[in-house]
């Protein structure tokens, strides 16, 4: 499960206003490489909405099924807020939904419309 613990006003490349809900995992104990002591953290991640600025307000501390994951992605530059250091990364964290499992009638009705678009291309071949 993860969490809406905030929103953030954005603004497309034309302009246009929306907001963007910030998603939060759940705690994780994450080994300090400097310190060698445990800390508490979690992982965050945004996702885009429609809604507007009220809702969005009225949404915060929902959950929703899921996890916030670490992804690999195309190298591309940081800035640490704290630092100003400019730091190269390779990962972003996505939000990815709970798989829900597919009723196994709703798959047998998509391997039919496949065969049978494949007869109908098949059909067509011969004529």
């Amino acid at each position: 499960m993860v969490r809406i613990v905030n929103y953030i006003k954005r603004h497309s490349e034309d302009g246009r206003e929306f907001f963007s809900l910030e998603l939060s995992g759940g705690i994780e104990m994450v080994l300090s490489q400097v310190s060698g002591q445990f800390y508490a953290t979690s992982k965050k991640a945004y996702i885009t909405s429609t809604f507007d600025e009220d809702t969005c307000r009225s949404l915060i501390g929902n959950e929703l099924p899921g996890s916030v994951s670490k992804v690999e992605c195309e190298p591309y530059e940081f800035t640490v807020r704290e630092t100003g250091e400019i730091i190269t990364l390779s990962h972003r964290y996505v939000y990815l939904p709970e798989e829900k499992k597919v009723p196994q009638s709703y798959e047998n009705v998509h391997a039919n419309v496949n065969a049978f678009s494949m007869n109908e291309q098949f059909s067509e071949l011969q004529t």
